[in-house]
């Protein structure tokens, strides 16, 4: 497994959700070092917790001769991540929660729980390669171009990462089925995790409707001239690009260009209004030394987006980007990661503004 495995880890605890990635890194793991040396940790995060899934992976873990930990992490998951994520949407921006559950979660309180019973690292099924150096721990995209989510790893502070291992950094998606096979394992959740993992049927309007009821309120949909054009039934329902759902008949399609919070007005527009020129991300994760990136470097604001050359200067805990060619429009409230040509992440943020082009 490379670079991507520290020398000699005290012990290794493998986050485990029930799935084929987190399975297999904990199959990996045990090759690697050893059932001794080895822990599955199933962390709780959502208040219907799923009991059989639980036994399920008790008989796995034992298959592996692993022991299983459960983690009852629900209240502080609530904290972090479900309560900021629908206060987001309240505000008008655009969360990812994901990200913020990397960082505040699966290495913040499963790491926690790890080193409390004796691990020194934690392991998870995230597509992602680490290198550990003398210095630091370097982030880099993983090996599957389709399925690389360092992006979602880029809010992880380094200290973190020092403490991790991703095995499926040098792997591709479509074989992981195939090596479970071999080794005789079937995974407890074989279907694909949801897109967030705490919102049912991944209908976050209704979940979010569910808990803020008062967000439903009406308000205007107009162009940026300020003509009105009809009533949407909630700011929460919209995303900036968006142009599926919006409600209003025009003489040409119409894209979501942004919120008016104070008034409570979608502004929407014309396909060639969908682009910026620059955006500010602000709660910066330096993973590398300013002084240490190169002139030009890469930038993605979206998960499925390839990185793009953009100017970025950093200071005042701020990334200031700007494109080499305007882009997509970016959403607030979703992450800014910063890439090297190499895929190496040099820092990531929270986006809060963005410019027309």
């Amino acid at each position: 497994m490379g670079d991507s495995v520290p020398h000699q880890p005290r012990r290794v605890a493998v986050a485990v959700s029930g799935g084929r990635d987190s399975l297999l890194a904990l199959a990996l793991l045990v090759e690697t070092y050893g059932p001794d040396n080895v822990i599955a940790i199933h962390g709780l995060f959502i208040r219907e917790a799923d009991q059989r899934l639980c036994a399920d992976l008790e008989r796995v873990c034992a298959l592996l001769s692993v022991r299983l930990v459960v983690a009852d992490v629900r209240d502080r998951f609530e904290e972090t991540v479900i309560r900021p994520f629908v206060a987001e949407y309240a505000a008008g921006r655009t969360p990812n929660p994901c990200a913020l559950c990397n960082r505040e979660v699966k290495f913040g309180l499963l790491l926690d729980e790890a080193r409390g019973h004796g691990a020194s690292h934690i392991a998870t099924g995230h597509y992602a390669r680490l290198e550990h150096g003398p210095e630091r721990t370097a982030l880099f995209c993983g090996a599957d171009p389709a399925k690389d989510q360092s992006y979602f790893l880029s809010l992880v502070p380094e200290r973190a990462l020092a403490c991790a291992i991703f095995p499926l950094g040098e792997r591709y998606k479509r074989d992981t089925m195939a090596a479970l096979q071999e080794r005789g394992l079937t995974p407890p959740a074989p279907g694909e995790s949801q897109e967030v993992c705490f919102v049912p049927d991944d209908d976050y309007v209704a979940f979010i409707e569910a808990r803020q009821p008062e967000l439903c309120d009406a308000g205007p949909i107009e162009l940026p001239s300020g003509e009105r054009l009809g009533t949407h039934g909630g700011l929460h329902r919209y995303t900036p690009g968006q142009r599926r759902g919006i409600g209003v008949a025009y003489a040409e399609p119409l894209y979501v260009l942004g919120k008016d919070q104070p008034r409570n007005a979608l502004i929407v527009g014309s396909k060639e209004l969908t682009t910026a020129a620059s955006c500010t991300a602000r709660q910066v994760n330096l993973l590398v030394p300013p002084t240490e990136w190169p002139e030009k470097t890469l930038v993605k604001t979206r998960y499925r987006q390839q990185a793009a050359p953009a100017r970025v200067s950093y200071g005042q805990d701020r990334l200031d980007i700007r494109f080499d060619t305007p882009r997509s429009l970016p959403a607030a409230g979703q992450v800014a990661a910063v890439y090297d040509a190499s895929g190496r992440v040099l820092a990531g943020g929270i986006i809060t503004t963005e410019t027309p082009a």
